[in-house]
């Protein structure tokens, strides 16, 4: 039984001047309060300095190193007191409970939990298959089998070949009786070149039952074997899906009013109603439910990153960043139901009081420079957009047609169709690329050459949308072009030229540690919160869809 008192931190600095929360934190968008980045910097001296457990975090320059988020939980005890609990996600040293750490809300690792007896089930059944696998008759008759096919076909490829060479030459013999014969002679020429044609289709006949015969008898031997694995497998299959259940049902959350709800429960009226592996291992769901179980009230939440950045993901050490999508967002729902949280900034409509400014129009197109914070196109919640605005201003034309879009975040250069046959023409100089786009970025820190060449693959995060990942196997291409214009107070200002046109490749190529390995200042998703996302798309380059003229558009940016 883990004492929630033994695992209550107090603070080791002075922090009666700082201000509590007034709500608690919006998990998924925040800047970490300060009594927050206290309490993680204290963590953070006691993971440098702690002897109680050993973890490679990659931090000395091996490469095998593992870095891991972790998360503390401001909260005032049931004395009052302030305080804070600590946590990480998943597994740290192979084990779910260290010292000073919040236990998992269901620990599977327990030695009289169940789950290591079914486990070994479900091992023991894993091992059946693979000692199957590995027996020489399944591979020798596989072998055979595939052999035999091969043979047939090869046989039969020579038989059809000879009825082609035959039926040629009865065709000739044909010809030639019918000129030189006549009568019974015809007759007894003709009958017999027929017999002959039976007698090879029957050849390919008898060829075809003989093989079909040995294929059937390799074919179900091998099938025997292969059917018995199935099984197996099957029992395995039934088996992992039980256990999974089981476990469902084993994390259950509270919330502020002790109300209790299984992941099943939790994720069963979403789209994906089956949990993501690892749901409810992640820090902010087990400090919570700690909290909530002993009876502390959670003031405010904050997770970092401490060790050596992920190979796909952009992590970097020491960073704070906000819940996962897949995971936790429907397991914190849950959790903080009937608690005062901070307000979505992503429900806010950032650019209500903001200008779309028209910097070119005509029957064909319309350029503008989206301020940031407005959508280019409507989103679920907001319906505002440089879309919707361009509706209501050209009412009577046949778009606006959308050709491409900036990141709400992001300002700069837009251009829209107006008319069906520019917007065929403006989708065709996107898709082949001879439109050509400048940004503007500022980074947080100083880049160390004058320019370079960024190609890192991407795609999208199926367990975190909208973040992407970088991913050498399943990624799209993804190139961009950067050149340093200057260097202010230790952040560097680039211009970016995007050479393909992935989601948040500009963001991405700067933050990831194999890129510039800098976010941009503003990137929420990537880095920091700050007044704004400092990217701005500053020059379009694109031929005029009805005269072929060459345009060139430039907005400096307000950074």
């Amino acid at each position: 039984m883990h004492q929630p008192e033994q695992l209550f931190t107090r603070f080791n600095t002075q922090i009666d001047g700082v201000a509590l929360p007034e709500k608690f934190t919006f998990p998924f968008y925040y800047q970490p309060h300060p009594l927050c980045v206290l309490a993680a910097e204290q963590l953070q001296a006691h993971l440098s300095h702690q002897t109680d457990w050993q973890h490679d975090f990659g931090l000395t320059g091996h490469q095998d190193g593992i870095g891991k988020m972790f998360g503390v939980l401001l909260v005032r005890s049931p004395k009052g007191e302030l305080g804070f609990f600590s946590a990480f996600s998943g597994k740290i040293a192979d084990q779910n409970l260290l010292p000073g750490f919040v236990p998992p809300v269901f620990d599977m690792l327990a030695e009289e939990s169940f789950f290591h007896a079914d486990l070994a089930e479900i091992t023991k059944l894993n091992d059946q298959v693979k000692q199957l696998q590995a027996n020489p008759k399944l591979h020798a008759l596989q072998q055979q089998l595939a052999q035999y096919q091969c043979d047939y076909q090869q046989t039969e490829q020579t038989q059809r070949e000879l009825m082609i060479k035959g039926r040629a030459e009865r065709k000739q013999q044909r010809k030639h009786a019918e000129q030189n014969l006549a009568g019974d002679e015809l007759n007894l020429a003709l009958d017999d070149l027929a017999k002959q044609s039976v007698a090879e289709k029957n050849v390919l006949k008898y060829l075809k039952q003989e093989w079909d015969q040995k294929i059937a008898d390799v074919s179900n031997q091998l099938n025997e074997l292969t059917n018995h694995i199935d099984s197996i497998k099957q029992q395995r299959k039934h088996g992992s899906n039980q256990l999974q259940n089981k476990l469902f049902e084993q994390y259950r959350f509270y919330n502020i009013r002790k109300d209790e709800k299984s992941l099943k429960a939790i994720f069963a009226p979403t789209t994906s109603p089956t949990p993501p592996a690892g749901a409810g291992e992640c820090a902010a769901p087990k400090l919570l439910h700690f909290a909530f179980k002993h009876g502390y009230t959670p003031l405010a939440l904050a997770e970092f990153w401490w060790g050596v950045s992920p190979k796909s993901e952009i992590r970097q050490h020491k960073q704070y960043y906000p819940s996962c999508n897949s995971k936790c967002q429907p397991i914190l729902g849950h959790m903080l139901s009937g608690m005062e949280v901070d307000d979505n900034p992503l429900e806010e409509n950032w650019a209500e009081d903001k200008e779309l400014q028209i910097l070119y129009s005509d029957d064909a197109m319309v350029v503008v420079n989206k301020p940031s914070g407005l959508l280019s196109v409507p989103g679920k919640t907001i319906s505002d957009s440089a879309y919707t605005r361009l509706q209501a201003l050209y009412p009577d034309v046949e778009g606006p047609f959308v050709i491409h879009r900036l990141d709400m975040a992001t300002s700069g250069l837009l251009v829209f169709a107006l008319t069906r046959r520019a917007n065929k023409s403006l989708q065709k100089q996107f898709i082949s690329r001879s439109v050509k786009k400048r940004y503007v970025a500022l980074l947080e820190g100083e880049v160390s050459a004058q320019s370079g060449d960024i190609d890192l693959p991407m795609r999208g995060d199926p367990e975190d949308r909208p973040r992407q990942l970088v991913c050498e196997q399943h990624g799209k291409p993804a190139k961009t072009h950067w050149q340093l214009i200057e260097t202010i107070d230790k952040r560097s200002k680039l211009y970016m030229y995007p050479l393909t046109g992935r989601t948040h490749q500009l963001r991405v190529h700067c933050a990831h540690h194999l890129g510039l390995n800098m976010p941009m200042v503003g990137d929420v998703l990537y880095g920091n919160k700050a007044d704004r996302l400092h990217l701005h798309a500053e020059r379009l380059e694109i031929d005029h869809p009805y005269s072929k003229e060459r345009m060139t558009f430039q907005v400096d940016a307000e950074f």
